[in-house]
């Protein structure tokens, strides 16, 4: 494992095997400086397991990963200790010993500053999960890793916390990695939407829609074409999706063009082409006949 001046990831055919069996397999990926990027496919495709060989998690891989020294990782469950204040949940892991006030700012930014003294076990899930982001954020990551930390959320706090996770973005402009199987999340949030698939990624577009934006945005679904997963063929360790290549509108001057395929439609990326690209390839039937 090796970090990145430049704050940038970058990942060259990547392998992690399980059992003989390559979940990730020559994967090779990269993501610039304040750029958010939402990862897509179906489970067990190996987005949780790149998610943690960038957290430094894994290390039982080959290939070149080059990832920012300051990282922080949320996860789906919350994961708090029961026996500890949510103060002292947030700075847990922090080298040196940073003291109280260090925890309440980070609580402060995600709405959560009236409840650093309070119990785990009194909090709501929409706080739990605000408060597992909090100590994510007081390590200043220049790379944030989120492994769907709104899935068990219900429809209106996941809102809510999907609203705070885009303004949190906005303010630190530290890079993204969403890992969600929520292809309006991915288009709500996201500059970039990559799909994963077979442990490569498949399919990779620009989310050219403006900000600020809403679950209620526009996706204008018959103004881009849909990218068929049966198009998609095998090329130098990854799949090379159906739309044609176009110039990439960075959304904001922190999100640099990416550099694996900049492709995307001219307009917004409608929610069905990422649909599209995340259904199952269909097989065809054996031609042999059984004597």
């Amino acid at each position: 494992m090796a970090t990145d001046l430049h704050r940038a990831v970058t990942v060259r055919d990547l392998t992690r095997s399980f059992d003989g069996r390559p979940v990730v397999d020559g994967l090779d990926l990269t993501l610039h400086a304040g750029q958010f990027t939402a990862l897509l496919g179906h489970s067990g495709c190996g987005k949780s397991t790149l998610l943690r060989v960038l957290a430094g998690l894994d290390r039982e891989v080959s290939g070149t990963v080059l990832v920012p020294r300051r990282r922080a990782v949320a996860f789906q469950a919350p994961r708090l200790m029961p026996w500890k204040r949510v103060w002292r949940n947030v700075l847990l892991g922090l080298p040196g010993k940073p003291d109280r006030a260090v925890a309440e700012k980070a609580l402060a930014e995600v709405g959560l500053g009236e409840r650093s003294g309070a119990w785990p076990k009194t909090l709501s899930g929409g706080e739990a999960q605000r408060a597992s982001l909090a100590r994510a954020l007081v390590r200043d990551p220049d790379l944030l890793l989120l492994d769907e930390p709104f899935g068990a959320l219900d429809a209106l706090t996941r809102i809510k916390a999907q609203r705070l996770v885009a303004e949190l973005w906005q303010r630190r402009g530290c890079t993204v990695l969403l890992v969600t199987h929520d292809v309006d999340e991915a288009l709500l949030l996201a500059d970039r939407a990559l799909v994963m698939r077979d442990g490569v990624i498949a399919y990779d577009t620009a989310v050219d829609l403006d900000r600020p934006r809403s679950p209620a945005t526009p996706r204008s679904p018959r103004s881009a074409p849909a990218c068929s997963p049966n198009s998609a063929s095998r090329r130098g360790g990854r799949r090379e999706g159906g739309l044609s290549p176009a110039p990439v509108h960075a959304p904001s001057p922190r999100t640099p063009r990416p550099r694996i395929r900049p492709v995307s439609a001219r307009a917004p990326v409608p929610a069905h082409t990422l649909a599209l690209a995340l259904a199952p390839i269909p097989v065809r039937p054996s031609e042999k006949r059984v004597p």
